[in-house]
């Protein structure tokens, strides 16, 4: 009873730094980026895979081996212009996921370097659970250029006019850069092996997911109530 009425004594900064699963900001943040995921979890895992081995497009066209048809897959989801758009739906959910996940990761000022490694010791659900939170704090900023940069491939000129920047500029050079990473085989490699991480954190998702919908577990096994 005690911890409860002190709990409710802290003030908002106090208690998103001490307890910041009893905020109810964090609640709504945890839902969007709960829902949105088990929504476009399949193509997040499909759009990861298929743009890791895309990254070694020209090399696989000099053995003979021809990935177009995985091309139009990653950029237009066989679909033309129409699958184009869903596209950039993708690519803003994407985001949408980095920035929630951003704010939920935050596990209090006494255990975030818990999140930062796998226990790889403890069960499966735990290990899911710390592979999905290791991840997503170790990938975020690469996954989060690739959803801004799918955003920009797909609306450019909204892109462009609503960061007020030049189409022909060097921000917006360096974005189509860095999404393909091909500026010599290390990075080709290293984009290849980190393009994978979104399909990894979409797998653990789902079964986050699962373990909070289907067998009404939390979500985080660490705690009794999330």
């Amino acid at each position: 009873m005690n911890s409860v009425i002190g709990t409710r004594k802290m003030t908002a900064r106090q208690l998103w730094r001490d307890h910041p699963e009893k905020s109810r900001l964090r609640g709504a943040f945890f839902q969007i980026h709960f829902w949105v995921g088990a929504i476009v979890g399949a193509y997040i895992f499909m759009m990861s895979v298929s743009g890791s081995v895309i990254v070694f497009r020209n090399e696989l066209l000099n053995q003979g081996v021809s990935v177009e048809w995985m091309v139009d897959l990653h950029t237009n989801l066989l679909g033309g212009t129409t699958g184009r758009f869903v596209n950039g739906i993708g690519a803003l959910s994407l985001v949408l996921l980095c920035v929630t996940g951003a704010v939920i990761w935050w596990p209090g000022v006494k255990f975030w370097r818990r999140s930062l490694a796998v226990e790889w010791r403890a069960s499966f659900a735990r290990i899911n659970w710390d592979l999905h939170s290791a991840l997503g704090f170790w990938g975020f900023a690469f996954v989060t250029l690739w959803g801004v940069s799918g955003i920009y491939f797909v609306y450019p000129d909204q892109f462009t006019g609503a960061l007020s920047l030049d189409p022909a500029g060097w921000a917006t050079f360096w974005l189509a850069q860095l999404h393909f990473g091909r500026f010599s085989w290390l990075t080709e490699v290293m984009w290849a092996v980190t393009g994978l991480v979104p399909a990894v954190l979409a797998f653990t998702g789902v079964f986050i997911c699962c373990r909070r919908v289907v067998f009404q577990k939390p979500s985080n096994p660490k705690v009794i109530v999330n």
